[in-house]
């Protein structure tokens, strides 16, 4: 039994205006893998949203008229914390999401990134100087433009990276000057109260950042809603993320959405060199990942020697329980995942895809997965899996593949594995997507490039210097000297 269930079950409540707050109802928070009772979240409403609200709106000129050296101190105080708790936090997602304790621990280490970018770009907002005189009509002026904060952010967050996707919204609205009402994902709420603990020991004043667990067509919709958010930030499904956009008006709007990455290999690669990248691409935290690896196109060339290898590795992962390093693949985030993703397999069943590994349930886990020949309407095909499974097709040429990956109503990150210069570049310019990623995986990201999609992919771009600018706004000063 791990820590956190040694203890006495925790009660956990909403943090608003640096406190605290209780509510008449609280939700128990059960462990995906094991079922075992974590917490009892409390359960926010519209009342409370907007009291949270009100407190982001009264702390607005506290963080605002802060210096940037001050907000950058505070975030490098976020880092040594971190750093210093790195094992507590990182069983904390290890048993609320289920994720392998080793990549638990990743994670933690890129936050602990993110919130160094976040430090150093806070000190690096500044606009530029404009040359009037260049129309005749602005002889005689100067001008210069500043970035402004927006106010308050609105900021709703995911279950697989309940540390790091939220850093990507706490890290820059802060650097900026921004206050936050931080709804995370009623799975993975406990990592968020404790970074909001991390902030406040960090020296953040009370009311920049609050925190309101609950449903989200509650706590969600109040945050749209509401006049005095200027920005809602978003990572989830499209659905939601449309309904966001339809909803949010004039606000800002950034939105992460979803994703079915696809990688080609082309004939000229060494197989060997890349399966152990193929694997954690598909399978790395059970394939719920923005850019998880979903769809794997190989030169005909090639196509049984990579299917052959790549089976072989997969077979090797160790499944089990969360908190064991040896462990790989564990349990999806909830039993109607795991039902929702047995559905899609037993689809491919119906027509002429193979199942080469996996495809079943083993106790609450699936298998880490890999379907061969899956037509393009397949569910595990056009949809966003978000689960261990992955599909490889064969195909004669890069220009066929890139025809596949583009015929998606997504457009996150792709791959291309190729020593052909030519293909690298006919690749680039002609994947519609929001990242193309050379001689490796599309899950490759680090955390200060851009990063975001086209099509249903989303809107904005995270990675902490392009998420300021979409936090910010710009204002022109123009000086008349004559």
């Amino acid at each position: 039994m791990n820590k956190l269930l040694d203890k006495k079950t925790l009660r956990k409540f909403l943090i608003i205006n640096g406190e605290n707050v209780e509510t008449e109802s609280y939700s128990p928070l059960y462990s995906p893998y094991s079922g075992e009772l974590i917490a009892e979240i409390a359960m926010g409403d519209e009342a409370a949203t907007k009291k949270a609200i009100a407190a982001a709106f009264e702390a607005k000129k506290v963080i605002g008229n802060m210096p940037a050296y001050e907000r950058a101190e505070i975030l490098e105080n976020v880092v040594r914390i971190l750093k210093e708790r790195t094992d507590e936090i990182a069983e904390i997602i290890s048993t609320e999401a289920a994720k392998p304790i080793v990549f638990a621990k990743a994670e933690v280490a890129r936050t602990v990134e993110t919130y160094k970018f976040a430090a150093e770009e806070a000190k690096r907002i500044h606009g530029e100087t404009l040359p009037f005189d260049a129309a005749s009509g602005g002889v005689g002026r100067i001008g210069y433009t500043l970035r402004e904060p927006l106010g308050v952010i609105g900021a709703i967050t995911p279950f697989n990276f309940p540390l790091n996707l939220v850093a990507h919204k706490l890290g820059p609205a802060i650097a900026a000057g921004n206050t936050v009402v931080l709804k995370p994902a009623s799975q993975t709420p406990l990592s968020s109260l404790f970074i909001a603990e991390v902030f406040a020991e960090a020296g953040l004043p009370a009311g920049v950042l609050n925190v309101v667990t609950g449903p989200g067509g509650v706590v969600g919709e109040a945050l749209i809603e509401d006049e005095r958010v200027n920005m809602i930030t978003f990572t989830g499904s499209p659905s939601v993320g449309i309904g966001i956009r339809n909803k949010a008006g004039l606000k800002k709007t950034t939105l992460e959405l979803g994703s079915n990455s696809a990688l080609i290999i082309d004939k000229d690669v060494e197989i060997s060199e890349i399966i152990d990248r193929c694997t954690m691409g598909a399978f790395s935290n059970q394939g719920q990942v923005c850019i998880s690896l979903q769809r794997v196109y190989v030169h005909e060339d090639l196509y049984e020697e990579f299917t052959g290898k790549f089976v072989e590795a997969t077979k090797k992962l160790k499944l089990g329980d969360p908190l064991d390093p040896e462990t790989y693949i564990s349990s999806l985030i909830s039993k109607k995942e795991l039902e929702r993703t047995l559905s899609w397999i037993e689809e491919t069943k119906q027509s002429e895809a193979v199942v080469l590994t996996g495809g079943k349930a083993r106790d609450n886990i699936l298998e880490p997965t890999i379907i061969a020949n899956a037509d393009h309407c397949l569910k595990v095909s056009c949809q966003e899996v978000f689960a261990p499974i992955v599909i490889v097709n064969k195909v004669k040429s890069v220009e066929e593949a890139i025809d596949y990956v583009n015929d998606s109503r997504f457009g996150l990150q792709a791959g291309i594995y190729t020593n052909n210069v030519k293909n690298a570049l006919y690749a680039t310019k002609n994947l519609h997507v929001g990242g193309v990623i050379v001689n490796d995986i599309p899950t490759f990201r680090v955390d200060h490039m851009p990063y975001g999609g086209v099509k249903e992919s989303g809107t904005g771009r995270e990675g902490i210097k392009y998420a300021i600018e979409e936090m910010t706004e710009m204002k022109l000063v123009v000086w008349n000297q004559g």
